[in-house]
């Protein structure tokens, strides 16, 4: 996705995210990613472990994980919260353009 002309941010910027057929654009994808770059989700190879303990295989089967578990979706976007709050610094990759 590439935002032209917005007022609430620069213009230009590119943004990618995941559009599902039945839900549309995908939170628990967006929540995913930005816990596995900010280091509060390991992703080793194709698993994906939260706390040290296996979570699903593959990006899909941890997408379902998380929408099956309310509570630990919760858990995981207070903990990013708390980090953003606290000063944490969002990696650059999520933050810087990215040529097309």
């Amino acid at each position: 996705m590439r935002v032209v002309k917005n007022k609430v941010a620069p213009p230009l910027r590119v943004a990618e995210l995941d559009i599902m057929n039945e839900e549309g654009i995908s939170k628990t994808g967006g929540l995913l990613d930005v816990a596995v770059d900010m280091a509060l989700m390991e992703k080793k190879g194709s698993f994906f472990n939260y706390d040290g303990k296996p979570l699903a295989q593959g990006r899909e089967g941890a997408k379902m994980a998380l929408r099956d578990d309310k509570k630990l979706a919760e858990e995981i976007e207070r903990r990013i919260r708390e980090a953003v709050a606290a000063g944490k610094k969002v990696p650059k990759e999520l933050g810087e353009e990215k040529e097309e």
